[in-house]
């Protein structure tokens, strides 16, 4: 019987082809701009690292000055000071850990063909590429050696390998970076989470490109390498290098790795007894707890997808509850017409809820139509969003989920809007229906 309706609905889209485009194209334009929004904020809120996210942790403590300090407020400072972080590499609390600060390294190749030029990257401990689950195409990460001693290695992402070497595989080749020769260690595969959790302080932004090379913590510092983003000083730190080094001035990021969920509860106590050692050697002067985040929770505090992505989401389905209401005019005005037909079909037997499932499986074929449709509009509009950025570019694209949504909400939508005219069809009163014939 579903069949047989489902023919009769597309019969019906070519009874009145223009009243059927009108219906179809009000539903696909509310889908398409629904649809679209929703898809980047489905590619910016989502889980970027599923089956560990309750596992890896951001600590953060509260360094401030205790002048103008108010209890209660909310600490000003995202990233860590430079003891700190060592302090906690070295107690090696939790499976793993990393430390990491932004670096600028001008790279100069052996390539006559090519001259300096400039390469982002970050400084950071091997446990970071295992931590994430960072692919290699070639090599693998350094030793712990080479992460206590600062040895000059470096990880090179996919383009910039390419770029130097072109299609071989450089491990164990050297490259002048930093004025230093590097070894490489490993290249990487491609390597582009969304968002980028791991970094959101002082990187190219949320969504933008990977780094492009990746050297020890230990050995950025002792090649006195200029951390690069965002960086917080309370006070003016002492004369030099050492003088940043040895200062309360925040600029590495943190992360921790525990074996199950549960040892949160350890980790966190194990901060709040450190900074209260701390506060002890006249650092960590304010008496805050430390906090502590895992990723989702991260990226909600860090505001990764703002009050402005959720307001479009929120206007484009207003929208396409406006084309909703169109739509239902419309079933209403082509439902009318057939109330004679409605009045025969009763008349030689069929019940109202036949004519209802007819009717209903109709506006579901309209509004597969529709989604149809709404579909190749989506996908344009999102390759039009994607035009504007690189960062863009990178959350606006369709997915397999999204892809079934656009079809359920369409269809959805569609059987949605004909409950109405549905019902005022199977209203039809056959005897009035045959004396006007």
């Amino acid at each position: 019987m579903f069949k047989y309706y489902f023919m009769l609905g597309l019969r019906s889209l070519r009874r009145n082809p223009a009243l059927t485009a009108l219906m179809v194209l009000t539903l696909a334009i509310g889908v398409a701009a629904s649809v679209s929004t929703l898809t980047i904020l489905h590619v910016m809120s989502g889980d970027p690292i599923p089956h560990k996210s309750e596992r890896l942790f951001v600590p953060q403590f509260d360094v401030g000055p205790l002048k103008g300090y108010i209890p209660g407020e909310e600490a000003g400072d995202r990233q860590m000071t430079y003891p700190d972080a060592v302090n906690l590499l070295r107690a090696k609390v939790g499976e793993r850990r990393t430390a990491m600060f932004g670096i600028s390294a001008p790279i100069e190749p052996q390539r006559k063909d090519l001259g300096v030029f400039p390469a982002n990257g970050l400084a950071l401990t091997r446990d970071f590429f295992a931590m994430f689950d960072v692919p290699f195409l070639h090599g693998q990460a350094w030793s712990e050696d080479d992460d206590a001693a600062g040895v000059n290695v470096v990880v090179l992402s996919r383009q910039i390998a390419g770029k130097l070497f072109g299609q071989a595989n450089p491990v164990g080749q050297r490259i002048i970076m930093l004025g230093q020769p590097f070894q490489v260690a490993g290249v990487l595969n491609d390597f582009a989470p969304l968002p980028h959790y791991y970094r959101l302080i002082g990187g190219e932004g949320n969504f933008g490109n990977d780094e492009d090379v990746y050297i020890p913590f230990a050995t950025a510092a002792r090649l006195k390498s200029s951390p690069q983003g965002s960086m917080n000083c309370s006070a003016t730190p002492g004369p030099g290098y050492e003088g940043l080094l040895a200062s309360e001035c925040t600029f590495i990021q943190f992360w921790f790795e525990t074996k199950t969920a549960r040892e949160r509860t350890e980790l966190q106590a194990y901060l709040a007894n450190y900074s209260a050692d701390q506060r002890k050697l006249g650092r960590h002067q304010r008496a805050v707890a430390p906090s502590l985040y895992d990723v989702n929770e991260w990226l909600v505090f860090m505001k990764v997808v703002g009050n402005d992505n959720k307001l479009s989401a929120w206007l484009a389905s207003g929208f396409l509850v406006l084309c909703l209401v169109n739509t239902v005019g419309l079933l209403l005005a082509k439902f009318s017409v057939r109330a004679a037909e409605v009045g025969i079909r009763r008349a030689l037997g069929a019940s109202r809820q036949h004519i209802f499932r007819q009717f209903l499986v109709e506006t579901a074929v309209i509004g597969l139509a529709g989604g149809i449709l709404g579909l190749l509009l989506a996908i344009a509009a999102l390759a039009l969003i994607s035009m504007q950025s690189s960062e863009m570019g990178s959350v606006a694209h369709m997915d397999w989920v999204m892809l079934g949504f656009t079809f359920v909400l369409s269809v959805g939508a569609a059987v949605v809007a004909g409950l109405l005219p549905t019902w005022r069809a199977c209203q039809v009163t056959p005897a009035m229906q045959l004396k006007s014939q």
